[in-house]
């Protein structure tokens, strides 16, 4: 079974695929949409959706709005919106979302966490994380 799901990407054509037999080490940081048919090791942001063809394959930790996992993924994944464990998908590791919207189909393999947690930090964007960070604090007068 070959497992395709239309996306419409509003606003931007913006899709990035790393080919089967490329390899990438390190911080990848995508704006649009992810397909990894190859192996990525390190770090992954993506403004939208993560793919991880039948053949691809992350140790990462992963940062998305959405995933499919056909492949094997192994690491820490926060994910805004849905995440579908395919049945050729492996997902080893933690996952942690906003809402509940985790799917595993029929020969898919999860094994780690799948924690629900709408306050965490990780689903902030940068800017709101520096107002946090640098918000002015109160100073006494002399």
């Amino acid at each position: 079974m070959i497992l395709r799901k239309n996306i419409e990407i509003k606003g931007t054509k913006n899709l990035t695929i790393i080919a089967e037999g490329v390899v990438i080490e390190g911080k990848v940081n995508c704006p649009g949409s992810l397909r990894i048919d190859g192996l990525v090791k390190g770090e992954i942001i993506t403004g939208k959706d993560i793919t991880i063809g039948k053949e691809g394959s992350a140790e990462a930790n992963i940062k998305t709005a959405n995933a499919i996992i056909a492949g094997t993924y192994k690491g820490d994944m926060a994910a805004s919106g849905e995440v579908e464990v395919a049945s050729t998908g492996k997902f080893i590791g933690n996952l942690t979302q906003k809402d509940a919207l985790l799917t595993i189909s029929k020969g898919g393999l999860f094994k780690g966490e799948s924690i629900v947690d709408s306050g965490s930090e990780v689903f902030k964007s940068k800017d709101e994380k520096k107002d946090i960070v640098d918000s002015p604090k109160e100073f006494k007068k002399s």
